[in-house]
């Protein structure tokens, strides 16, 4: 059988009209974030929605034929569309949660319960909620609502009416909690730049994330990418994961961990320093399993998340941009 002619398929074939896809959307991703906040309860879950967003957009391009009359208004429809999906799922969850937990040999994980009454309980439902923010916040008009939701003018109506009535935002969680001892070895082990040490503290098939950008599995690549280059790079060099424009006087040393706990959750805060200071420029979640770590979400280049955290913290942060390729 002989080859077929022509290029052979890579990833740069999708990976470069992604990158030119993110260029084109950059400008309306403050305030897509924004919106995806304002309907989901956390920064983590808007920065979630903002990216599943961005795919599922990016995606469906190729199946629209023509321009995009009103960028804006169509990404808040694809947003919306998916945050509907996603309530109606956790919706079957908890009732199956429910029924599991009626049964008589049924144990449920509480943290499992939380998250989903996190998700569903609120005094408005998901489209009042969409609808008063599409038109309060962001000033839609009712038929612009209309269509983001693919709901009739009528509907919307009522559905502010009601919305308007009774919309509160419920109370975050404030309990403590309780930090796993594996955080403060992660930590040591990073500031005293010991690579040996903090590999040792991962689960052989670990997740290294930067969310929308880049993801590395295993020890082995975690070792070889994201842990080594943090460690010993050079955060001021022409291969530093911040962009030239957004280094602002940012020195060559390897950056520092903190553990911080917010709302409920300690965070671990990456530190840079700077010709006039120290601040924040990553925020990493991490997920332990068997006390080690086996999945490290770090934001770096979500500036709304990163914002709205460490002004939470009351911490000083500098913004590294969406991404590292500019």
């Amino acid at each position: 059988m002989t080859k077929p002619e022509g290029p052979s398929p890579n990833l740069s074939n999708v990976r470069t009209p992604w990158h030119r896809f993110l260029e084109e959307v950059e400008p309306l991703r403050p305030e897509l974030y924004r919106y995806c906040r304002h309907l989901t309860r956390s920064p983590w879950d808007a920065e979630d929605l903002v990216q599943d967003t961005l795919a599922r957009a990016f995606v469906m391009l190729g199946c629209v034929a023509g321009d995009i009359a009103n960028p804006r208004a169509w990404m808040f429809r694809v947003a919306s569309n998916l945050w509907l999906n996603q309530v109606r799922r956790a919706r079957e969850l908890a009732t199956d949660d429910l029924r599991a937990r009626e049964a008589p040999e049924a144990t449920v994980d509480p943290r499992t319960t939380r998250e989903a009454a996190g998700t569903l309980v609120s005094l408005l439902s998901p489209q009042e909620r969409a609808a008063v923010v599409l038109k309060d916040v962001f000033a839609f008009s009712l038929e612009e609502v209309a269509e983001t939701l693919s709901t009739s003018v009528g509907a919307i109506k009522a559905a502010l009416h009601r919305g308007r009535g009774k919309l509160s935002e419920p109370s975050e969680e404030t309990s403590a909690i309780v930090k796993p001892a594996v955080l403060d070895a992660f930590t040591d082990a990073f500031n005293a730049r010991d690579l040996d040490r903090l590999t040792a503290l991962l689960v052989e098939s670990v997740t290294m994330e930067f969310p929308g950008l880049h993801v590395e599995h295993t020890v082995e690549g975690a070792r070889k990418g994201p842990l080594a280059g943090v460690l010993y790079g050079n955060p001021a060099s022409d291969h530093s994961p911040i962009a030239p424009q957004f280094r602002n006087g940012v020195l060559p040393q390897a950056p520092r961990l903190e553990i911080r706990i917010h709302r409920g959750e300690a965070l671990l805060l990456g530190w840079f320093a700077h010709e006039d200071g120290d601040a924040v420029r990553a925020i990493s979640r991490v997920d332990v399993e068997d006390d080690r770590i086996c999945r490290v979400r770090t934001y770096m280049h979500q500036p709304e998340v990163l914002a709205e955290i460490c002004k939470e913290l009351d911490v000083p942060f500098r913004s590294s941009g969406h991404r590292h390729w500019w």
